[in-house]
């Protein structure tokens, strides 16, 4: 099943203000709320569906991408929100600060009775870039890659606590379990009140017992990955996909970071790229424009036969329908564009002088252009808009 468009989710214009956006997926968490909706499949559905939606459409970067893109410039498919990549408490830890006073002004509860306090700080992996360099050909069809990456991975020991032997966590003296801190100043226009991460805890609201002895109470250690990545087909040069959940652990059982990979095309031999048409450059020579033939053209999965008809001109343009690139939003295919230019030989021997010499007196020689021929900013029109 195709996945809906983000902006529609939401219920909102692709020109939303963030204000907007953050204001229609209050309106739709709320709604579809675990704690309101107990038990509801349906509604856990379209919660996980608009915190996906959320979370694109709120970061800057991963928006302009699916403006671009659509679902395949943040990686559609991947293991995000509504892939299962994250659990309601990893939304709920993203997230919320949009619950505040929707339950009786408590904060939130959490998915089954799991909730966290509110204020805790929950600490996310950083993410990773990598470059994956793709052929035409795999451009054209869409690939799959493995790639080992170096990265933050979860200490096996402690399984990512960071706590020696199980030996667990004490609620933070300083903030209570809270993981904020709250100071009052007293200013001219009275009493200000603020609140920040607690310095003691770092805003987790609890500190180690013991910490482990490998990764020194983190709960995060470098490693390595070997991660395989889906790339649809119709990508370009320059084209950002994400794969959440992917990237550097997040420290003390966080939440990890995506992995952002960057495409790159590597050349082909004859053909060019011109968003999704591909474009081919033919020589051939006087006689056999003169006389007609066919010739061999290279597509990206073989060769087509194609007829030159006799008294073809230079610079004529052949359209070879479907034989170029996806769209990577699915919206069709486009053309092989086949460039006919006529060779003229440099040196000529003296038979051959003799015998242009000879058809240069020729009626038929001489340039009589139709009026039908279409001159080479017509043709660039036709092939280009």
């Amino acid at each position: 099943m195709a996945k809906r468009d983000y902006y529609e989710i939401l219920g909102v214009s692709k020109n939303a203000t963030d204000a907007e956006l953050k204001k229609a997926y209050r309106q739709k968490a709320i709604q579809h709320h675990p704690d309101k909706n107990e038990g509801d499949k349906a509604s856990e559905e379209k919660f996980k569906e608009a915190a996906e939606a959320y979370e694109i459409l709120s970061d800057k970067d991963k928006r302009a991408r699916y403006d671009q893109f659509g679902h395949a410039g943040v990686g559609s498919g991947a293991s995000g929100f509504g892939g299962g990549g994250m659990n309601m408490d990893d939304i709920f830890s993203h997230f919320g600060d949009i619950f505040e006073g929707a339950f009786g002004g408590g904060g939130f509860g959490g998915f089954g009775g799991g909730g966290r306090s509110r204020g805790r700080r929950v600490n996310k992996g950083s993410n990773l870039r990598v470059k994956v360099k793709l052929t035409m050909e795999e451009i054209a069809k869409g690939a799959e890659k493995k790639i080992k990456v170096n990265k933050y991975v979860t200490c096996k020991p402690c399984k990512g606590t960071g706590a020696k032997d199980g030996s667990g966590y004490n609620t933070c003296s300083t903030c209570r379990g809270s993981g904020q801190v709250t100071r009052v100043t007293n200013t001219i226009l009275g009493q200000m009140q603020t609140s920040s991460p607690c310095p003691t805890c770092g805003g987790e609201g609890q500190t180690i017992t013991h910490k482990c002895v490998e990764c020194h109470g983190n709960g995060i250690v470098n490693g390595e990955d070997v991660i395989t990545i889906n790339i649809p087909a119709g990508v370009a040069e320059g084209m950002q996909l994400s794969v959440s959940g992917k990237g550097n652990a997040g420290a003390r059982s966080g939440v990890n970071g995506d992995l952002i990979i960057l495409i790159e095309e590597i050349e082909h031999e004859h053909l060019k790229r011109d968003g999704q048409n591909l474009l081919y450059d033919h020589y051939i020579s006087f006689p056999e424009v003169a006389l007609g033939t066919s010739i061999d053209i290279p597509t990206l999965d073989g060769k087509a036969r194609v007829k030159i008809e006799a008294g073809t001109q230079a610079g004529k343009v052949l359209r070879l329908k479907g034989k170029g690139l996806p769209d990577v939003n699915s919206y069709g295919r486009g053309d092989l564009l086949v460039n006919i230019n006529v060779w003229t030989p440099k040196n000529l021997s003296k038979e051959e002088k003799a015998i242009l010499e000879k058809l240069m007196s020729s009626p038929n020689f001489k340039p009589n252009p139709d009026s039908k021929d279409k001159g080479f900013f017509e043709r660039m029109r036709e092939n280009f808009h």
